[in-house]
């Protein structure tokens, strides 16, 4: 329900002060309302803009910890030089031309082909609570969690218009912003660049924080100041990739893991995107995170409408830490939808390290025998158990073919699938479930799917196709392809009792017909996870994209859970567990166990170790196969299993403090504490061997400093001596680990 509206009154321009919103004015006091300024306000933050009444502009005021009563507007420069007076402001939603020279939130081709805009406030309204995004995921909450503030800005000159949505999640300290441009002319226009949010700071120094690497080697934290001139990352594979993440984070030069001040910004999008951080002439650092504006030309009609992915924007002054744990409970409680959000992830055993290619029916069954004597509860039969005439025996066929190869299951999959969930687990009443692999937007040339329809394929034109991992793209923007994968994946479903997906998509996309096919794709893939999701709601449905190439917000709304990465190294998976987390739940990554040498490094490090790195993760499972392992391995196996089920509630719902990072110490350490702080547990790690060294002390964060904790192996302490000195585990091998559970009494 609408609860306040207004419209811009003329005035004089700008005052020396910005009045204060009263509570009176407007519909709740996390959104407030004076006239045309605007505040949204949460526990510990405040976002203020107002209009400029002689511009129509909108100007940034303050987005950082609390302020209240009137706020001293910015002094502004004499206009000397070429910038005028819109490049010398903080600007809200910045459009292109008029003398800012920045890089735009918004680039619209007009129908005469001009790319100037005039967008200017023309009213607002206030809701109580979020409506949806159409078409794409987004943040959800009742008017108990959120309220909505949409501000409509309009160009006289070419009839576009522009709606901001801005949602306080008051409780995270979370502003979350999306834009909906809408064609009022006669003409057609084309959308060339837009960005989901836009922010300008004030004139001061700041860091940036990307995350970066390559397949095998996902979000490795990229810290570097913030300089004149433009810098950013981005993807154009076609998805979020490997290579870049759609999250960044701004902090001062001072801030640290738990002291300071830090914004983080991530995109709930799932297609090629842009971040760009710009520090202009005057000093403001602008950040916009949005579509990737080389992947959009997007053509409006008449009447027609294009909607951004949401930005979620997160303030702390808690350091890196205290966003990263905002960002946890929001995506937690208002992002995933899936009822395994915060529960039930079973450990499992993937076939794939262990068997690849190789296996029949009766072989599986055998693994999941094994893996069931272990006390694993889920068994997940991976790549290689379709296709008739072209079956999946390598890589090089069959992709698109979704029948059981009747060779290898001659009797279909409901027989072995009944077998196995027919399995109990060891020391348990439990019966073992069974997941399979799928990687559905995808298709290899040599399959009946392909010979039977080429045009499904990504390409451009008479342009050669090019293969990555011996397979093609479907081309998931065209409604056709979205009903054969809803229809061969419903199909799979209902043929046997299948409890967990694995999706997979092996490679980003090399041609398109058209810039715009990418954000049609995304479309057409949400709407497919949207109905597949909504239709099957007891299965738990993972993501991957060769390990963490589509570890994004996009993807969780549908799925709890997505592979962090393809290399299991455990050393490895620190520092890329770790980087994810800074801005994505622990709960939604997937870790396991597997075996030595590893298959990516060729590095061998003690089990427990590698569990230990791998119970980090909200899905702990074991990728080897149980018969080729050594007996002492093998023998340690179940002690693993029982101690990441006994971790596992706190890494799922529980707060996340990086006590020590790989990068910065020999001794990464990690603690979970639960929801109601009972509860918590040290992870703690040797990296290499340290040789007539004392030892160092381990600072826990986030505890009672008025409470006494008992610490397992260790005593009982004050939190208050636990935190400010800490304790002293000491290794007698080259690299090592602990699990240490803590209770509060």
């Amino acid at each position: 329900m609408v609860r306040f509206t207004t419209r811009l009154a003329p005035a004089a321009g700008l005052v020396a002060l910005l009045s204060c919103p009263t509570v009176a004015q407007a519909a709740s006091s996390n959104v407030v309302v004076d006239g045309t300024s605007f505040a949204l306000n949460g526990e510990n933050v405040s976002y203020r803009f107002h209009v400029d009444n002689s511009t129509g502009d909108l100007i940034s005021d303050h987005f950082g910890g609390i302020v209240t009563g009137d706020i001293p507007a910015d002094i502004v420069s004499s206009i000397n030089g070429w910038v005028g007076e819109p490049g010398r402001v903080r600007r809200e939603f910045p459009d292109q031309g008029r003398g800012d020279f920045r890089t735009p939130a918004i680039r619209v081709r007009q129908t005469d082909g001009y790319t100037v805009s005039d967008l200017q406030y023309q009213s607002h309204t206030v809701i109580q609570g979020k409506p949806e995004l159409p078409g794409l995921p987004a943040t959800f909450g009742t008017g108990d969690d959120v309220t909505t503030l949409t501000v409509r800005l309009y160009d006289n000159y070419s009839s576009v218009a522009a709606d901001l949505s801005y949602s306080i999640f008051s409780k995270y300290d979370a502003v979350v912003r999306s834009v909906n441009v809408t064609n009022m002319g006669k003409g057609n226009i084309t959308v060339e660049a837009l960005a989901s949010m836009s922010v300008d700071f004030p004139f001061e120094d700041l860091d940036m924080i990307t995350l970066s690497g390559d397949w095998a080697r996902e979000a490795h934290p990229q810290r570097r100041k913030v300089q004149y001139g433009t810098q950013g990352v981005g993807s154009s594979a076609g998805y979020s990739s490997h290579l870049h993440n759609p999250f960044l984070a701004l902090v001062d030069p001072a801030t640290t893991e738990s002291s300071g001040e830090a914004w983080g910004f991530s995109l709930v999008y799932t297609g090629s995107f842009s971040v760009d951080v710009e520090k202009g002439s005057q000093g403001f650092t602008r950040a916009l995170l949005g579509l990737n504006p080389n992947q959009l030309s997007w053509s409006l009609g008449p009447g027609e409408s294009l909607t951004s992915p949401e930005c979620v924007s997160v303030y702390s002054n808690n350091g890196i830490g205290g966003m990263s744990r905002m960002f946890h409970r929001l995506y937690r409680n208002h992002l995933i939808k899936s009822k395994f959000a915060t529960s039930d992830r079973p450990p499992l055993l993937n076939s794939w390290e262990g068997l690849s290619f190789n296996y029949n029916a009766s072989t599986i069954v055998d693994l999941a025998q094994e893996s069931a004597d272990l006390g694993i509860k889920l068994f997940v039969l991976d790549d290689g158990w379709f296709g008739v005439k072209y079956p999946r025996d390598d890589d090089n066929a069959g992709l698109g073919d979704w029948t059981p190869n009747p060779a290898k299951f001659p009797h279909g999959l409901a027989s072995p699938v009944d077998q196995i969930t027919g399995l109990q687990a060891a020391n348990t009443s439990t019966d073992l479930r069974f997941g399979i692999w799928v990687e559905p937007e995808m298709v290899n040339p040599n399959s009946t799917l392909y010979h039977e329809h080429p045009d499904w394929a990504m390409h451009a034109g008479s342009y050669p196709r090019t293969l990555q991992r011996n397979q093609l793209v479907l081309n998931v923007a065209l409604p056709e392809v979205q009903d054969f994968i809803i229809d061969f994946m419903t199909k799979l479903l209902n043929s046997a009792d299948i409890s967990y997906i694995k999706w997979d998509n092996n490679r980003g996309i090399h041609e398109m017909p058209s810039p715009s096919t990418d954000h049609k794709y995304m479309l057409g893939m949400y709407r497919v996870f949207d109905t597949l999701t909504t239709r099957f709601p007891n299965v738990l449905w993972e993501g991957c994209g060769s390990g963490g190439g589509r570890f994004d917000a996009g993807v969780l709304q549908y799925f709890p859970q997505i592979w962090a990465s393809d290399d299991t190294d455990a050393m490895e998976r620190i520092t890329i567990q770790l980087g994810t987390s800074l801005v994505y739940p622990p709960s939604a990554m997937g870790a396991h166990l597997s075996a030595v040498p590893n298959q990516q490094t060729g590095r061998t490090l003690p089990i427990s170790f590698r569990g230990h790195v791998a119970m980090m993760g909200g899905s702990f499972g074991l990728e080897l196969d149980p018969a080729d392992m050594p007996a002492d391995d093998k023998a340690a196996l179940p002690g693993l299993i029982k101690l990441a089920e006994k971790v596992n509630p706190l890494i799922l719902k529980g707060d996340l403090y990086r006590l020590s990072l790989p990068e910065d110490s020999n001794w990464p350490a990690v603690l979970f504490i639960s929801e109601n702080g009972s509860q918590a547990v040290l992870f703690y790690f040797q990296t290499a061997p340290r040789i007539n060294n004392s030892i160092p002390r381990v600072r826990f964060q986030g505890l009672d400093s008025a409470a006494m904790y008992k610490v397992e192996g260790k005593g009982v302490y004050s939190g208050a001596t636990l935190m400010n000195m800490g304790l002293q585990f000491p290794f007698d091998t080259d690299v090592g680990s602990i699990v240490v559970f803590l209770e509060k009494e």
